[in-house]
C-alpha cells in the first residue's frame, strides 16, 4: 500500500465547532453538570469527551433538575421542546446550528403567509423532528422520489420546500426535481438548505474517489452527513467504509490497495483522523498527501452570556 490521500475540507464544520464550544464554555462558567438534550453532535468520541468534562446527555426534559443549565443540540429542537424547557425554568443555551435555525425561521415566516411545506429529509433524524416540530401541522416529509407521489397537501397554491441540511446533494436535487414536477408552483429557498460543509465534503469525495482504490470515512453511525459521504464514494464505484475509530479498521480492506482516500464527517474531530492515519501507516501506507480543496472560513458567534468573558477550556 502506498499513499493516503487526505480530503480537503474534512471534519468539523462551524456549526459543530460552535456547539461543542457552547457546552465547554457553559461548563467553565457554571460548573458541572451541564445538561444537553440529545447528543450535542453525532460523534461518539465528542460525546464521551464532554461527558468526562461534566456534561449529562438526556432525551427527556423531565430528567433535568429544576434550575439546571440546559443546552439544545446542534440539530435543533421543536417548538414543544423549547416551550417545555422554558416552562421548567431552565437556563437555556441554544447550540442549534445557525444554518438549521435559518430553515426554522423560513418555515415560521412562510407559515404566517399561509404556506404548507414539503420537507426532504430522513424520518426520525433529530434535525427533521426539530424542523417539523416548528409547526403543529402542515409539513409533509418525503424521504425519496417515491414518497413525492403520496404527499397530500390541503392546497397547492402555497407550498414551499425545505431540506434537512446534511443530505446527499445529488439525492436532494433528484427528490426536489420530483417535487417540482408534481407541484410546479412550489416555492424553493433562495439558497439551498443543504449546508456549505455538507456540500464541500461531498464535492471533495467526488474529486477524490476516482483517484483511490478505497475510501475511509471517519464518522459515527448516527451521523447523517458521514453516512452520505460513504454512500457517495460507493455510488462513484469506490469501495468505502465508515469507522468511528481507528480500532474498527480491518486489515483485509487494504489488501491489494495502493491508494487510500480518507475523509471525516462534519462532526468527527481531527484527533480521530490522525489515529486512523497512524493505523493505516502501520498497515503499510508510506505517505500522506493532502488534496487541494476549499478552505472554510465560516465562523458563527456564540450565544450571549457565553462570549469572550470566559476562556474556552
Amino acid at each position: 500500500m502506498g499513499v493516503i490521500l487526505l480530503a480537503e475540507p474534512r471534519g468539523f464544520c462551524a456549526g459543530v465547532d460552535r456547539a461543542i464550544e457552547i457546552v465547554e464554555r457553559a461548563l467553565a462558567k457554571f460548573g458541572r453538570p451541564i445538561y444537553v438534550r440529545h447528543e450535542i453532535v453525532h460523534n461518539t468520541y465528542v460525546v464521551n469527551d464532554l461527558k468526562d468534562k461534566g456534561a449529562i446527555f438526556i432525551e427527556e426534559l423531565s430528567d433535568v433538575p429544576p434550575g439546571a443549565t440546559l443546552v439544545f443540540s446542534a440539530h435543533g429542537v421543536s417548538k414543544a421542546v423549547q416551550d417545555e424547557a422554558r416552562a421548567r425554568g431552565f437556563q437555556i443555551f441554544d447550540a442549534t446550528c445557525p444554518l438549521v435555525t435559518k430553515v426554522h425561521v423560513e418555515v415560521a415566516k412562510l407559515h404566517k403567509e399561509g404556506f404548507e411545506f414539503i420537507m426532504i429529509g430522513h424520518k426520525g433524524h433529530p434535525e427533521v423532528e426539530g424542523t417539523m416540530g416548528q409547526l403543529e401541522s402542515g409539513i409533509h416529509l418525503v424521504e425519496d422520489v417515491a414518497d413525492v407521489a403520496h404527499v397530500q397537501p390541503s392546497q397547492t397554491s402555497k407550498l414551499a420546500v425545505v431540506t434537512q441540511t446534511t443530505l446527499s446533494v445529488d439525492d436532494a436535487a433528484e427528490i426536489s426535481a420530483a417535487v417540482k414536477a408534481r407541484f410546479p408552483l412550489i416555492r424553493e429557498p433562495k439558497q439551498q438548505d443543504i449546508c456549505y460543509a455538507t456540500q464541500n465534503r461531498q464535492d471533495a469525495i467526488k474529486v477524490m474517489s476516482p483517484q483511490v482504490d478505497i475510501v475511509i470515512v471517519v464518522g459515527s453511525p448516527t451521523s447523517s452527513n458521514s453516512n452520505r459521504l460513504r454512500e457517495l464514494a460507493e455510488k462513484l464505484g469506490t469501495p468505502a467504509f465508515m469507522v468511528d475509530s481507528a480500532e474498527e479498521l480491518q486489515p483485509a480492506w487494504f489488501e491489494g490497495k495502493t491508494r487510500v482516500g480518507l475523509t471525516a464527517g462534519a462532526s468527527a474531530p481531527e484527533v480521530l483522523v490522525k489515529q486512523v492515519i497512524d493505523r493505516i501507516k502501520a498497515l503499510g501506507a508510506v505517505a500522506v498527501r493532502k488534496m487541494d480543496g476549499i478552505e472554510e472560513t465560516v465562523k458563527f458567534p456564540l450565544p450571549k452570556g457565553l462570549r469572550m468573558d470566559v476562556p474556552a477550556s
